[in-house]
């Protein structure tokens, strides 16, 4: 009974989410959907992808976390269009759900957006079993995470597109091997981009903004 109960919930989140995938194409708009675990570093490596784009391509984002507006506030300081959407009202979900991103679209100019970023819940589980009707799914996993996270996590990395390793600038103080956390990554999604970046010191964000780029403007 409770997996027929999930399959439901599921099944509903699927016909809103490509409700939601009708709308953005019609409106010629990209929908990423950024996720991690809490702490990667997600926040900072959008305020720096932002500050790449612009103003180039139009530019907006949904924030989702339990409570507070703290990294909304911080993207908002980019002038772009930030919409925070807290899940504590709903039960502290875990993830965003189609309807909430549809509602939260409601809220936003969507013929002057190119690009929509959805920062999603802090979560390496929850949200990679909800479609939202993105147009492509982004994980950041940070060097001060366990190599094994893609293995322990596999449907988080088997779901998405691209994978930014954050954090690379801290390399030379952790015990942590890269080669073995990308190598895990591919186990799992062997065709996966990888892009070693540091949203501190903006180390390899020329091949992640070109990949990006090129998403949006293929729509």
């Amino acid at each position: 009974m409770e997996i027929k109960v999930v399959r439901k919930v599921l099944d509903v989140n699927d016909t809103m989410a490509e409700q939601n995938r009708k709308m953005f194409s019609e409106k010629g708009i990209f929908v990423l959907n950024v996720m991690s675990s809490p702490g990667s570093g997600k926040t900072a490596i959008l305020e720096k992808t932002l500050s790449f784009i612009m103003p180039d391509i139009k530019s907006a984002v949904i924030v989702g976390d339990i409570c507070t507006s703290n990294d909304a506030d911080i993207l908002a300081k980019t002038n772009v269009p930030v919409v925070q959407v807290n899940t504590g009202e709903f039960g502290g979900d875990c993830h965003l759900a189609a309807h909430v991103i549809g509602n939260a679209a409601n809220n936003l100019d969507l013929d002057d957006i190119d690009f929509l970023i959805v920062e999603n819940v802090g979560n390496l589980v929850c949200p990679a079993e909800f479609d939202i009707g993105e147009s492509a799914r982004v994980v950041v996993l940070s060097v001060t995470e366990g190599e094994d996270k893609p293995v322990k996590y596999p449907l988080m990395f088997r779901e998405c597109n691209a994978a930014l390793l954050n954090k690379v600038d801290l390399l030379p103080y952790l015990d942590y091997d890269k080669e073995m956390a990308i190598g895990y990554i591919h186990q799992i999604n062997p065709d996966m981009p990888v892009f070693e970046i540091s949203a501190k010191t903006e180390e390899g964000f020329d091949p992640w903004i070109d990949w990006l780029k090129k998403k949006v403007r293929q729509m």
